[in-house]
């Protein structure tokens, strides 16, 4: 038995209490007012909302009126010059706040008009009470290639969601590939739609600083079109890649970034290539220290740079926290190409365990102390590279199976759109970058650089001096 019940003109006599509402009577005209500003009040918002529309089509309206046609196409005119110009001028910032923008209302709009099965078909419309519940599309931001798309979820949503869909949005709004990433509040994603592909086209390379920025070498284009900068500082760096699938435009990119600082002594290059010099040998005087034949003078350039770890780890203990580099005490990059012939294939144990050892304190201590490792592998299993964990910084080229992504990059990256395993062998130099506590893999093409470039670069900035234990222009391994 209800305990209130609210009535309008009857009595229920067997609630205890009976509420009457009030009936007021509101003269026709005054409902007539009240209607109109509200429609007015509702125009008005909507105006505003849609200014984008809505001003250009009063100023064409006002301009019509006043002038006839000649006043639209007068300014029309206007518009198209002065927007030619800008464009002209400086291409760059017209694209920024001039076409962007533009071109964000537009595909918004295209969109919303898709949203609805979009969200359904990907089954992460959510259904509650009786109601479809869709995530809500807040705004389009446009850029060389890549729309990013701002997106409110449904609450129970998180950004992983619509990463393991992200194939079925990429094939829904036409794209060529879609990345989730958690926005700058919990309860928004960024979805990356990248249209366009800016790493189709080979990457020249790159001017050679005079001073490498160690937190951010140039190595290359991300796809939005953009260069692509890789920290060095307080990292360790894999790369992961098939036969062909350019671990030499990594390992080279890297260095000719680095070219400025080893002419002038402020870095140190030590190479290690157990293919007999196939890769590295063409840039030998770049490096300080080189090894090619020997798997012994190997294992002591290892374990020369883990000692070399320990003692400025000793040296650096309350002072300081990282290693500026200095020509006195230089940053040294010990790169490694083709690791698996000195962590597995390997048949004498006693060089295999020297090795393990030594790289293990590498990886372990040698990055606030300016000893880093860039090491490249085709072969990511456990058994392979028992440390692989200890690289923060993995980038993934060309892979042969889908389980390798998850395997090098990091669980869920594949998800996240992380395709190395659908890189066209067309695409060499084409991966994937993920940094440790990034969800976000970033695909990137490095340059290229062709045997003679490697010649000269090494000319300009070389200095080796010792290559496999021997002793070049007076100083000892």
């Amino acid at each position: 038995m209800p305990l209130v019940n609210v009535i309008r003109g009857e009595r229920i006599a067997d609630a205890p209490l009976n509420v009457r509402t009030p009936i007021i009577r509101v003269p026709l005209w005054m409902a007539l007012a009240w209607w109109l500003l509200r429609g007015l009040g509702v125009l008005l918002v909507v105006a505003a909302r849609f200014w984008w529309i809505t001003g250009p089509a009063l100023v064409f309206g006002g301009l019509y009126l006043e002038y006839g046609w000649l006043g639209p196409v007068a300014l029309v005119l206007a518009v198209t010059a002065i927007c030619a110009s800008w464009f002209a001028g400086h291409r760059a910032s017209f694209l920024r706040f001039a076409w962007y923008p533009v071109l964000g209302r537009v595909r918004l709009w295209q969109y919303r008009r898709a949203w609805h099965p979009a969200m359904a078909t990907a089954r992460l419309a959510v259904s509650f009470d009786g109601h479809t519940v869709l995530p809500i599309l807040r705004k389009v931001r446009c850029s060389s290639g890549v729309d990013v798309v701002t997106v409110r979820m449904v609450t129970g949503q998180i950004p992983e969601d619509f990463a393991k869909v992200a194939e079925r949005l990429a094939h829904t709004f036409g794209v060529r590939a879609v990345k989730a990433a958690p926005g700058p509040r919990p309860d928004l994603v960024l979805l990356s739609l990248m249209r366009g592909d800016p790493l189709a086209k080979v990457v020249r390379p790159l001017p050679v600083p005079a001073m490498p920025d160690f937190t951010a070498l140039s190595v290359g284009r991300q796809e939005d079109g953009d260069a692509y900068e890789l920290r060095l500082f307080g990292t360790q760096i894999l790369i992961v890649g098939a036969t062909g699938a350019g671990k030499g435009s990594v390992i080279w990119s890297a260095v000719r970034s680095l070219a400025g600082g080893v002419g002038s002594g402020l870095v140190e290059l030590w190479g290690l290539d157990p293919k007999g010099g196939m890769e590295l040998g063409i840039g030998a005087p770049m490096f300080t220290k080189f090894a090619c034949k020997d798997f012994a003078v190997m294992a002591g350039l290892i374990e020369q740079a883990a000692a070399e770890a320990q003692r400025r780890a000793g040296n650096l203990r309350g002072r300081t926290r990282q290693h500026i580099p200095t020509p006195e005490e230089p940053l040294i990059v010990l790169i490694i190409d083709e690791l698996a012939n000195l962590t597995a294939y390997l048949t004498d144990r006693q060089l295999k365990d020297r090795i393990k050892a030594a790289l293990g304190i590498l990886l372990t201590q040698g990055r606030a102390v300016g000893v880093h490792v860039v090491a490249a592998i085709q072969d990511p299993r456990k058994e392979v590279l028992p440390f692989r964990d200890l690289f923060p910084t993995r980038i993934g080229l060309r892979l042969s199976e889908e389980a390798q992504v998850d395997m090098v990059l990091g669980e869920g990256m594949r998800d996240r759109g992380a395709l190395c395993d659908r890189i066209p062998q067309s695409l060499p130099g084409v991966g994937y970058v993920v940094l440790d506590g990034d969800p976000t893999p970033m695909r990137v093409r490095f340059s290229y650089l062709t045997d003679d470039e490697i010649r000269d670069m090494a000319q300009t900035y070389g200095r080796l001096r010792v290559i496999d234990g021997d002793v070049i222009d007076g100083e000892a391994a």
